[in-house]
């Protein structure tokens, strides 16, 4: 929501009067000096959302402030040009709504269009978030990354490196929406203050690493590549099996971590729904893009959301640090999961963070039965995996 300032507004006013935290305000508005604002100048209030209102007889701003629990001056504020002195019915004046809910769909088939549409209102409504196209997939779709938090612990998460595990996309985004609107209404989540993590922590998350494969099994095959795809999937046009990106590369089995044992073990031998890890490491733009970004931004710790299994795996070859065992155990503790130090695997975004940083990194296995998983479900999994969320951030 955008206000125009006056003679005499501060953002601490602001803040007072929308009871939203003015470190989120500031946030929200980088370009703005705090300690110079200028009259007509546009400021973004996080958290609140423009409702249109029609006046009837008998309307005065008391009146319509009172019951939404609103300052007068906050009607004021919006409706500059409007006199209340002679406020006329049939008129339309402006009226701030705080968001409270979640705006964020994420229990539903969740392609590249809701995810693209979902960061969209986001970024509209929390505008203190970042958005950033980190590469692009192989048929141009951005790979978008979305930052928040001022702190200097850097946590990184990701979903969908495989497309049938698209349920991880809508979790990730509707966790995500879950914390934003705890920061923004000063609301514990679990009991825990959700601020101070904002303020100690640099999160990045990746919902969608694989768009084309997602839209693929969701959407069926786009018409520039149908061919190639239906002779991937010798023919069919059931893509409920397919993992890989849209050119039939597995992308969690793309990073140089003894990609050479995964490549001469795999039965896939060329482009295939799953398990084909490419003619070398990185070849791929998204598996690129990933690796780009972790190598940028030197994340402390890694989490890569896949389906399924209800556990996760922690350990690559010995090179964990110490601090890797402590985050299984609270991850165990506060999901349920079972922690799975080494498996027989290699070649994946995990064991390649693990590999070349020496830090933590996890694969986390959520839901269990057969991919892609049953939306039903969808709120188990959210409850589950929200600890794991936590801990990674305050841990």
């Amino acid at each position: 929501m955008k206000v125009q300032v006056r003679s005499g507004d501060t953002l601490w006013h602001y803040s007072r009067l929308f009871m939203i935290p003015l470190n989120l305000i500031i946030d929200s508005n980088p370009t703005i000096n705090p300690s110079a604002l200028q009259i007509g100048q546009e400021v973004q209030i996080p958290g609140f959302i423009i409702q249109k209102y029609t006046l009837r007889k008998g309307d005065t701003f008391w009146k319509l402030s009172e019951p939404r629990h609103l300052s007068v001056d906050a009607l004021l504020l919006l409706n500059q040009k409007v006199n209340p002195n002679h406020l006329q019915a049939g008129k339309t004046i402006d009226i701030p709504q705080r968001v409270i809910s979640p705006v964020v769909n994420g229990k539903r088939r969740y392609n590249f269009k809701a995810l693209t549409e979902d960061i969209a209102q986001l970024k509209s409504i929390f505008p203190f978030i970042q958005v950033n196209n980190i590469g692009k997939s192989v048929l141009g779709k951005p790979i978008q990354e979305i930052r928040l938090g001022k702190g200097t612990k850097k946590v990184h998460f990701d979903a969908s490196f495989h497309a049938n595990e698209w349920i991880t996309s809508g979790i990730m985004m509707s966790l995500l929406n879950h914390f934003l609107l705890s920061l923004i209404n000063v609301k514990p989540i679990r009991g825990m203050a959700t601020m101070p993590l904002y303020q100690s922590v640099d999160l990045s998350i990746v919902p969608m690493v694989n768009p084309d494969g997602v839209n693929l099994v969701i959407d069926g095959p786009p018409d520039e590549m149908r061919e190639q795809v239906l002779r991937i999937n010798k023919g069919s046009t059931d893509f409920t099996g397919w993992k890989a990106n849209i050119r039939g590369v597995d992308l969690n089995d793309q990073f140089p971590a003894k990609w050479e044992i995964e490549k001469g073990r795999t039965a896939e031998k060329a482009p295939a729904p799953r398990d084909y890890p490419g003619d070398a490491p990185l070849t791929e733009p998204e598996s690129i893009a990933m690796a780009n970004l972790a190598r940028t931004r030197q994340f402390n710790r890694m989490l890569a959301f896949h389906t399924q299994g209800e556990e996760f795996y922690w350990g690559f070859e010995g090179l964990e640090p110490p601090e890797s065992q402590v985050l299984a155990a609270e991850f165990a503790r506060v999901s349920g999961y079972t922690p799975v130090q080494y498996i027989d695997s290699y070649a994946g975004y995990k064991d390649w963070f693990i590999q070349d940083f020496r830090r933590p990194g996890f694969t986390i296995e959520l839901g269990s039965g057969i991919n892609p998983l049953p939306l039903s479900q969808f709120d188990e999994i959210f409850e589950e995996v929200l600890g794991i969320y936590l801990a990674a951030l305050y841990m």
